[in-house]
């Protein structure tokens, strides 16, 4: 039998802000988990969809969200005032979740910008998390930047916060599967500019989830492109060498670039992630 797929706006907030957007799939029969799910920067729900039917095919519902300024949620592209109204938004996802599981285990994901801001929302308020899941999560940036850049992006986001500055991000970085790395530069829902205060609010982000690793005690898992060129790959492997998680699974994908689960053989990983769930899930 076919999975439900549902989408809706969600404009009924426990934290006034402005409105998001959910995208749910579940499974036509027995529901075993559900995955609450937060897209990267620049990114929306709606790029999951074939991630949420795989985990449907093993009996595991979803709730992708489009966080503020992302996809079809309201607010300035790409800008936030502070890092915590992302954190807001994890929240909403958290109720959300919560009900669409009706007491069944729940589990979080997280992807890239979207990693970086569950992983700091697992930390700040565990519940109702059974397990925390990162793709490629936004601890450090891959290449460096030139100091000129950074000072220019500090200065911006006192003077300016809403200047945007270009990403210069492509489908080819993101992914080695031709037809969804040309999809990814077709999307208009898929922006090209980094905003200066998120830029200087990511970075504060950024120290303070390597620093509060230790914090984290639920289940962990964590994926990585092996040549991802836009998530730094050591500071990935910092937070996961220092969460305090006493059952960590590391899953480095060869060759891989950074969204893995765009990736060609993104399917098996998929069935991975699934599985651990599962086995979570008793």
């Amino acid at each position: 039998m076919p999975n439900v797929h549902e989408e809706s706006v969600l404009t009924q907030r426990a934290v006034p802000g402005p409105s998001l957007y959910t995208v749910r799939v579940r499974p036509e029969g027995v529901r075993k988990a559900t995955i609450g799910i937060i897209h990267g920067y620049a990114d929306h729900a709606g790029r999951y969809a074939h991630v949420q039917e795989a985990w449907a095919d093993s009996g595991i519902a979803s709730v992708a969200i489009d966080m503020r300024g992302h996809g079809r949620a309201g607010g300035a592209r790409g800008y936030c005032d502070r890092f915590g109204e992302f954190l807001d938004d994890a929240a909403e996802l958290a109720r959300v979740v919560r009900t669409e599981a009706s007491g069944g285990p729940c589990f979080l994901f997280g992807h890239s910008f979207g990693g970086l801001v569950a992983s700091l929302s697992a930390i700040h308020s565990p519940s109702p998390w059974r397990g925390l899941i990162l793709s490629g999560p936004f601890f450090g940036l891959a290449l460096e930047v030139p100091a000129a850049k950074v000072l220019l992006a500090r200065v911006a986001s006192r003077l300016v916060p809403h200047l945007g500055i270009p990403s210069g991000l492509a489908g080819k970085d993101v992914t080695r599967d031709p037809v969804r790395a040309a999809a990814y530069d077709r999307d208009p829902l898929v922006f090209k500019k980094a905003t200066a205060r998120w830029f200087t609010e990511t970075q504060r982000a950024q120290a303070d989830v390597l620093a509060r690793a230790g914090e984290l005690r639920m289940p962990l898992y964590e994926t990585f492109g092996e040549k991802d060129p836009i998530a730094k790959n050591a500071a990935g492997r910092t937070f996961f060498d220092r969460a305090g998680s006493p059952d960590k699974t590391w899953n480095e994908r060869k060759d891989a670039l950074h969204e893995v689960l765009n990736e060609p053989d993104w399917k098996e990983l998929a069935t991975s992630i699934a599985d651990w769930v599962l086995v979570r899930s008793s």
